[in-house]
């Protein structure tokens, strides 16, 4: 797995499996790779992959079956996507919008590039 530089690797793979539950890759009550197996996957320390385990499990997205191991929580994708939904809003989209208005993006523009999107 490629780290970006600019957030914690352990949020980055939560990130990932974030992705793959809400992908379907990872469904609801599935067995999440264990702390080791992950750890080799992603080439980092089984440490980080606890640590990324114990975030998730703080947040609710996945939980822990005594001598079993981890699985994916119930409500886990309304979660997610409540979550970066809420990091979007409060921070990339700030951001986003100074860079639009920087290069000098309409809103009717924008409105166009973002219904292209949609139907690509």
């Amino acid at each position: 797995m490629n780290f970006k530089d600019n957030k914690a690797i352990y949020l980055q793979i939560a990130d990932r499996i974030g992705d793959d539950i809400l992908a379907g890759t990872l469904a609801v009550d599935g067995k999440v790779p264990s702390v080791r197996e992950l750890a080799a996957q992603v080439e980092v320390n089984a440490n980080t992959v606890a640590r990324t385990y114990d975030h998730l499990q703080q947040s609710g997205i996945i939980y822990t079956k005594r001598g079993l191991g981890y699985f994916v929580a119930q409500d886990a994708k309304d979660i997610i996507v409540r979550q970066r939904r809420e990091q979007l809003l409060q921070g990339e989209m700030d951001y986003f919008m100074s860079q639009l208005r920087a290069v000098g993006v309409t809103p009717d523009e924008l409105r166009q590039l973002y219904a292209d999107y949609l139907a690509r």
